[in-house]
Parts: structure tokens; sequence; C-alpha cells
């Protein structure tokens, strides 16, 4: 039962050898490290994004309670942010790697493309079940990119596959439950393109809270401008295509990626572990402080938080907690994997919840009155359903003397109460109210 809910091909799969080679690496205290250097190698930095797509490969341990119900151990990621930042890299990576896995992409899935849908047969005329991609990827992983694209309807037919693993078919009298018990990888933009620092969390995490909760990590990966980093991106690129035939051929790396899919394979298979009771403690603790950091942010700034902290995050964190201890062939998940899942969870998820800026934080009463009057100014400048260029109208209140950042500030205060509308991916701005 354990090989068939892997997707493996069975205890005979293994050889002695292989069994003893795994066994020997799970022991090597770089371990971790040295597993997190074999996802995609030719992606440059990156290094938290790449614990958390081993994370996923790996996943956690499923569990059945006594009462029949079933606790998912599948790890969800959603990568989100600006184009170019090799999240469909990593897609393919993890469809390349991952022992089972489908790729799609949002903008050409419908509803039951993704689950499963009734077909009549022409000569029978029969109905027949067809199932979607979270069926196909059953045990493995399912990668889904260009997620904002995909239509709200589309996308909240995957949210029993999510939570329950589960999806329930009721159509043309066939009535029945298929299993979905699939991770997945998920890669979105935000709605204007590029993640905007500007904005608020809400603005440019533009998904539905129940969808949100779902994903145990949540990255904002952004195309940050620093010479020195660009020149070693550059760099990177640069020497992967110079030595793409080169490395095509290379027998060892396709007996590394050969063997990393056998090892992750092996873990899926004879490894669940479990919290030990120290950990268990810790992360009680752990997340009492996340539920009370969030409801001062909240409380602070008069608004619910764009990404909601609830039990479903505690459950995130218990199941990388497990994944993280299953890479080292351990059956009890310890205070050190606790640690290191709850630093994932705050550079992922927590730092996501807490990006951007919030129209009611940091404001002192000086920058409110300047804000203010930078309102006043841009009213004035702009009538009702006038449209001016967004560069060209701070411009000219920039020669009025008043600061870009402020001037910034009062557009996006204006454009949240819907008194403007930014058109053309935010080049120009349109007077409302």
């Amino acid at each position: 039962e354990q090989a068939h809910d892997a997707g493996s091909g069975g205890p005979s799969a293994f050889t002695h050898d292989e069994v003893a080679e795994f066994k020997e690496f799970a022991q090597k205290p770089d371990a971790y490290a040295s597993l997190c250097s074999m996802i995609a190698p030719s992606i440059f930095g990156h290094p938290d994004v790449k614990k958390a797509v081993a994370c996923l490969l790996f996943g956690g341990s499923r569990k059945r309670l006594p009462d029949g119900v079933r606790l998912r151990g599948d790890v969800n990621v959603l990568l989100l942010g600006d184009p170019s930042t090799a999240k469909s890299q990593f897609l393919k990576f993890v469809e390349k790697t991952a022992p089972v896995a489908v790729y799609t992409s949002g903008k050409g899935s419908s509803a039951a493309g993704l689950t499963a849908s009734v077909i009549r047969d022409s000569s029978s005329r029969e109905f027949y079940l067809e199932g979607g991609a979270m069926v196909l990827a059953d045990g493995g992983v399912a990668c889904i990119d260009e997620f904002d694209k995909m239509r709200v309807e589309d996308r909240v037919a995957i949210h029993e596959a999510m939570e329950q693993q589960t999806i329930s078919i009721a159509k043309a009298g066939i009535t029945t439950v298929l299993n979905s018990r699939t991770s997945v990888l998920a890669a979105a933009n935000p709605p204007s393109g590029r993640y905007d620092d500007l904005k608020t969390a809400q603005d440019n995490i533009d998904l539905q809270t129940t969808i949100l909760s779902r994903f145990d990590l949540i990255f904002i990966v952004k195309d940050v401008r620093m010479y020195e980093q660009d020149k070693r991106i550059a760099s990177h690129i640069i020497k992967v295509h110079a030595t793409a035939d080169a490395v095509s051929k290379d027998t060892d790396a396709l007996e590394g990626e050969n063997w990393l899919k056998r090892y992750i394979e092996y873990c899926r298979v004879y490894c669940k572990p479990r919290l030990s009771d120290s950990a268990a403690t810790m992360l009680q603790n752990s997340y009492v402080g996340i539920r009370q950091q969030m409801r001062q942010q909240s409380n602070e700034s008069g608004e619910s938080a764009a990404i909601p902290i609830t039990v479903r995050q505690l459950e995130a964190i218990i199941r990388l907690s497990e994944s993280l201890a299953k890479m080292r062939l351990s059956l009890v998940a310890t205070e050190e994997h606790v640690s290191e899942a709850l630093r994932l969870f705050n550079v992922s998820t927590m730092d996501a919840a807490r990006s951007g800026i919030n129209e009611h934080m940091n404001l002192t009463a000086e920058m409110a009155n300047e804000i203010k009057q930078a309102e006043t100014q841009i009213k004035r400048r702009m009538g009702i359903g006038s449209h001016i260029s967004e560069r060209r109208l701070i411009d000219e209140l920039a020669r009025m003397g008043m600061n870009e950042s402020i001037v910034r500030r009062a557009l996006l205060i204006m454009h949240q109460r819907d008194e403007v509308e930014y058109r053309r991916e935010r080049r120009v701005i349109v007077r409302k109210a």
C-alpha cells in the first residue's frame, strides 16, 4: 500500500547496492545542502526556492485518522513575481525530476481539463470518465504555469483536489470520487505584470484567500536590479549557454538526475517521519506567536492580511518538517527540522503577507499632511474623466516642490479609494471621481 501511495513500482524496484548507497548518503552531515544543490543547477541563486522545491519533491507523511479522515502529506508551493525570474524553469525541472509529474498552463486549462470530464462514446453512446491533470498526477506533482491567467471558476475547481486530495464527480448519472494525491507547484505574475513595491500586498497578490491558504509556501520572486548580482547572473547564463552541448552529453550529469529521481522515490516509499514531542511543543509555541504577530499587524493597519495565517499553515509547517526529516531518511522530525521549516515559512509566506506598503502604517503627521496636499494638487491638475501619463504628472508636481515618493503614495491611496485608475501597465492615470 505504501508503494502504491508513493506512485512507485514497489519494494523490488530498488537494488541492495542502491539502498546501501541511499542510506550512506542520508547519514552525511551535508545531505540536505547536497540535495538542494542538485535542484535546478542551471538556475542561478534562489536558494530558499530550491529548498522549498526539494521539500515539495520529497513531501510530508500522509496520515489516516481513526475516523477514516485522511490528512494530506503533499506540499503545495506558489511562486509569484516578476517575469524572467526562472519560475517556469523550476516547474520544468520538477516535471523532469519527480517520479510522476504533469505540466500544464493555466491559460489553456479548463476546470474539466484539471479535474475530470465525462465523455460520451460515439459508438456505444455510453458515458465514461476521463481524468484531468490533477488525477493523472496522482502520487506525484502537478505543475501549473500562468496560474494567474486561469479563470476564477477553473481555479475554484481545484480547491477540493488541493486540500482533500479527491475529486468528486456527479455528472451524467456518474457519481464517484477520484484520487488526486498530488503536490501543486504553481507559477504566477502579479496583475500589473511586475511586482510593485508601492502597492499593498492585496493589490500585488490578486488571488482569492481560499486558494492562497491551500499553498504551504508562497514565494515573492523579484527581479532586483543590483550591479554585482546582475553581473553574476549574466556570467552564469552565458556559461550555461556556452557549455549546453557539453552538458547534454555529460553522462555524470544525467546519472546525477537519475540518482536524485531514484532517491526521491525511495524516500517517499519507505520513510514516513513523525514529529517528536519536543519538536511539537516548539511548533505549537511558534504558531501561536505567528498568529499573534499577524493579528497585531491587522490591528495596526485596519485591514485583514492578504495571505491568511490559519490552521492550514500550521499543518504546512508540520509537512515541511516531515519532508526535511525524510531527506535524511529519519523517522523522527526533530527541533532542527522544525526550525528550518519555520525559517522557510518566514522567508516565503510571512514575507509575502508583509510585502508592499500599507497606507495606514509608517505615516507621520507631517507625511499625512504632505500626502493630502499632493492629492489636492492631483485633483486640481486632473478633471474627472481626464487622463495623463504618470511620469508627466509626477514631473509637474515635482517642479512645484513635491517629493516623488509622496506623490506616488498619494496616487496609490487614491487608487485604493477608486478615485483614479491605472491603465497601460501603470503608465497612464485616469481620474474617476
